[in-house]
């Protein structure tokens, strides 16, 4: 048997047990033509001829640089060369308040999200590694998020698979170099004026060397753990709620209040989503809180749309409120 050069054994075996874990007859890979997509496509195009699973490659065409066009068609040819069948699909970026990368991630999504379900709700495998990982968790850190985001992305939250969660940012380089691949250098990735290349350039390498080194694992080990404490969570609030909601979306308070701070904030939060109630912060959904836990005859508290909650012979509903309602 020929022994595989490292780095190629190592993404392979993460993306092989990423599909045993979710398996299915067809998967997409999401690829940009940088190192970690397309080392992970190289690796999927494999696992998938051993194992019978059908590989679709989907390259996302953002227009956002000059070139992009060409840049798209290098990477779907680079799949087709992996034996991949690969399409390149146009988006249209509309930017919101949130800046040009939210937007340009959005329509992406949508774009993947699309090909899914073309492909009978087939899994999408992202290129995210360890180190995007511990990226994510520190941006979690810094921006005051709470546990629901130091828990950073999930291995799988369908469609999306991310194989390559383990798997430094070193090691996909490396493997495309064993491959002989040569993978695309998105200049965005250089540019300090995203949070996210600052973290990676400058302050990552600066806890590595303080704290002596591992940080990045760390950081990527302390997202697992806390990915199972919010899955826990989750799993529970998902039950109250069922027990709490009424047939007219409102909500019982007192069912929700005999349960921890935890709970409860989970519980308010679907259930404000599901209410239409979104872009609300960590504040206002504490004031929410307030009407079950700390009930005093207060009045409702004001959320984003013009929106506001109400308790009403222990009853929490959302309505529009004053500055919400027109004559």
């Amino acid at each position: 048997m020929t022994n595989r050069p490292a780095a190629t054994a190592e993404v392979r075996r993460a993306v092989r047990a990423a599909l045993d874990a979710v398996p299915a007859p067809a998967v997409v890979v999401a690829c940009s033509g940088g190192a970690d997509s397309l080392a992970l496509a190289a690796a999927a195009a494999h696992v998938g001829a051993a194992t019978g699973t059908a590989v679709h490659g989907l390259v996302v065409d953002h227009g956002l640089q000059p070139g992009s066009a060409a840049i798209a068609e290098a990477a779907r040819a680079a799949l087709v060369g992996l034996g991949v069948d690969a399409r390149v699909a146009v988006v249209t970026v509309a930017e919101a308040g949130d800046g040009p990368e939210a937007a340009a991630r959005r329509a992406r999504y949508a774009a993947l999200r699309a090909e899914s379900q073309a492909r009978g709700g087939a899994p999408v495998l992202l290129g995210h590694t360890l180190d995007d990982q511990a990226e994510t968790v520190l941006l979690g850190l810094g921006r005051g998020s709470g546990a629901r985001s130091l828990a950073g992305m999930r291995a799988w939250d369908a469609p999306w698979c991310r194989p390559l969660l383990g798997v430094r940012r070193a090691v996909t380089r490396a493997a495309c170099a064993e491959a002989g691949l040569e993978p695309w250098e998105d200049p965005h990735n250089a540019d300090p004026r995203y949070t996210r290349v600052r973290l990676r350039h400058e302050v990552l390498p600066l806890l590595e060397d303080v704290l002596s080194g591992g940080v990045a694992e760390a950081l990527a080990r302390t997202a697992d753990q806390l990915a199972d404490d919010d899955a826990a969570l989750d799993a529970t609030a998902s039950d109250v709620l069922g027990a709490a909601r009424d047939g007219e979306g409102g909500l019982d308070a007192a069912v929700v209040a005999t349960h921890p701070a935890a709970v409860r904030r989970r519980v308010l939060r679907a259930w404000l989503a599901d209410a239409g109630v979104h872009g609300f912060g960590d504040a206002q959904l504490r004031d929410v809180d307030a009407l079950v836990a700390r009930w005093r005859g207060q009045g409702p508290p004001s959320l984003p749309g013009g929106l506001e909650v109400i308790r009403v012979r222990g009853r929490l509903t959302v309505r529009r409120g004053a500055r919400g309602r027109t004559e």
